[in-house]
């Protein structure tokens, strides 16, 4: 075992001692070391119930003939982060995440991992962590919150919170709607209602083979849950005795087959960032065209929030994830999962219980998946938009630059009535470089959806959008301001094409006069220069790369 490194021999003596002070005893050196990496805190909603499922996850572990040994990682919330210096802190928090349990499972030589797990960074971080360390690994996330409910209408966190300030700003909904809202759109436990990145990263997870069947959608305040926990725990034992790694899980195959999942279902753009960034980890290159690609070959087969109007626990009672992937069995590849049955079994296994919620891909919402990714001369490198969560009306949208250089330039344009319909609002300079830290654009998003102008107005970013965003949102366009890509470059009142179809996006300016303006451009000042931040502006590659650090 990995952990006779740290146990076993006569050199070990002082190392045994100090295991002994922490409880153990000697039947227990003979024990795999199973390590629960947990993102627990009180401060995040998607967390508060880990404290419940953590021993659970220890009996399993213990029942099975392994020792587990509890160790904590940061997590933080969107939500909370949203709109303040804090987003700055949340995608670089997926490589501190990564780094941290590298940083234990190699210092004590860890046999294998349970990683408990929930919201939007702190999952791909976990598994980028297994990724790189190739030891046995299975994933337990915490899963959706219910719904909230407010006069017999069931509520989800974007469309009745965030959606809902603008509303009450443009007297569509009263202060005691809002503070009603305020108080009930978040009633407990568990991963946002929607199909926003958290849970698009928890159907992903159980896709890819790294999580129990059932895990991705099971709620998080279930009885399913708790039982997955455990059944976690002592099936993490079984890995180890086997050697069945993560690297063995997580292969080109698995990759592919999460990202038809994501497809079909309308997750999240940040998932152009996760999975390329997982994979990245594991040695495997996932190009960006990759999700275009396989997006024409799946189509749209549920009606999730934010794009439609079901909830997580719809999904979940309709059979979750391998229900949707027994609509898609004659696409998948072959791949393990952690279960020891491979993924086109548990497919074949999957059962639709309610077929408006889960179509077949002959009767599908949407002919092509939920992500396009669009090229052209406003983003040579290429971007992302979700165009499951589009309108008909809006797939092609032409319309003049309103420009910022910052999201709160952006977002007090929109809330003081200065966007109006057409307006192209341009929101640069939040890139992973220039953010640092490619922060989430879901207020200023939010607030143009709350003032009905969410067919009317589109918006572009080198940063990038919450899952929960909904509209003509384009957003990772590469390369970014901060490295002199051609958003930098837009100017008040240029006209520019967004054509999803054909996957265009354009600044309708001539090469010439982008040249004259590139040769005028210079780089902006970083914008903090102190602290982990200014590092991670130094070594983090663009987004249509993943957002990695380089080595």
């Amino acid at each position: 075992m990995r952990s006779d490194l740290t146990k076993k021999g006569l050199e070990r003596v002082g190392n045994r001692a100090l295991l002994y002070a922490t409880g153990l005893k000697k039947e227990d050196f003979d024990k795999p070391f199973v390590g629960i990496a947990s993102s627990y805190t009180n401060l995040v909603p998607g967390h508060i119930n880990m404290r419940d499922l953590e021993p659970l996850i220890e009996k399993g572990i213990k029942e099975a003939g392994g020792q587990p040994f509890i160790f904590g990682v940061p997590a933080i919330c969107d939500g909370i982060a949203m709109g303040h210096v804090g987003m700055h802190y949340s995608l670089p928090s997926r490589e501190l995440i990564a780094d941290e349990v590298e940083t234990i499972a190699q210092a004590y030589q860890l046999d294998g991992l349970v990683l408990l797990t929930a919201c939007d960074k702190i999952t791909p971080g976990m598994l980028m962590a297994a990724g790189r360390l190739d030891i046995p690994c299975i994933v337990v996330t915490v899963g959706p919150m219910h719904s909230g409910e407010y006069k017999g209408k069931r509520l989800s966190l974007v469309k009745d919170t965030f959606e809902a300030l603008a509303a009450y700003k443009v007297g569509k909904i009263t202060k005691e709607e809002l503070d009603a809202l305020e108080c009930r759109a978040c009633p407990g436990a568990g991963s946002c209602q929607g199909l926003y990145t958290a849970n698009t990263m928890n159907c992903i997870t159980e896709t890819l083979g790294m999580s129990l069947p059932g895990c991705g959608t099971s709620l998080a305040l279930s009885q399913k849950k708790k039982e997955l926990s455990y059944e976690s725990g002592k099936r993490v034992v079984e890995l180890v005795k086997h050697n069945i790694t993560a690297r063995k899980i997580m292969t080109i195959q698995a990759f592919r087959n999460a990202i038809r999942l994501d497809m079909a279902l309308g997750g999240s753009t940040n998932t152009a960032l996760h999975i390329p960034a997982i994979a990245h980890d594991t040695g495997i290159k996932i190009p960006l065209e990759l999700f275009d690609r396989i997006s024409r070959e799946i189509s749209h087969i549920t009606n999730l929030l934010p794009g439609g109007e079901d909830f997580m626990e719809d999904f979940e009672a309709a059979g979750g994830v391998m229900a949707a992937l027994n609509m898609l069995k004659d696409k998948l590849e072959n791949s393990k999962t952690v279960s020891g049955k491979d993924i086109k079994t548990l497919a074949e296994e999957g059962r639709v219980l309610n077929s408006n919620v889960i179509r077949s891909l002959d009767k599908p919402y949407h002919k092509e998946g939920g992500i396009a990714v669009l090229k052209g001369s406003l983003a040579p490198d290429g971007c992302v938009v979700k165009q499951s969560a589009i309108t008909e009306k809006t797939l092609k949208f032409t319309g003049k630059a309103r420009v910022f250089d910052s999201e709160e330039a952006g977002m007090k344009a929109i809330m003081d009535g200065k966007i109006k319909k057409g307006d192209v609002v341009v929101i640069r300079y939040e890139g992973p470089k220039g953010g640092p830290g490619m922060r989430e654009m879901l207020s200023p998003t939010s607030a143009i959806a709350g003032m009905g102008l969410s067919e009317d107005v589109a918006l572009l970013t080198d940063g990038r959008f919450s899952g929960g965003t909904r509209g003509p949102c384009v957003g990772h366009i590469s390369p970014e301001a901060a490295e002199g890509g051609p958003i930098g470059l837009v100017k008040e009142g240029d006209i520019i094409d967004i054509d999803i179809p054909r996957r265009m996006i354009k600044l309708q300016i001539s090469n010439d006069e982008l040249m004259k303006r590139k040769k005028k451009w210079q780089a902006p000042k970083p914008k903090i220069t102190t602290g982990w931040l200014a590092r991670y502006a130094k070594l983090v590659t663009s987004a249509n790369t993943g957002a990695v650090l380089k080595a």
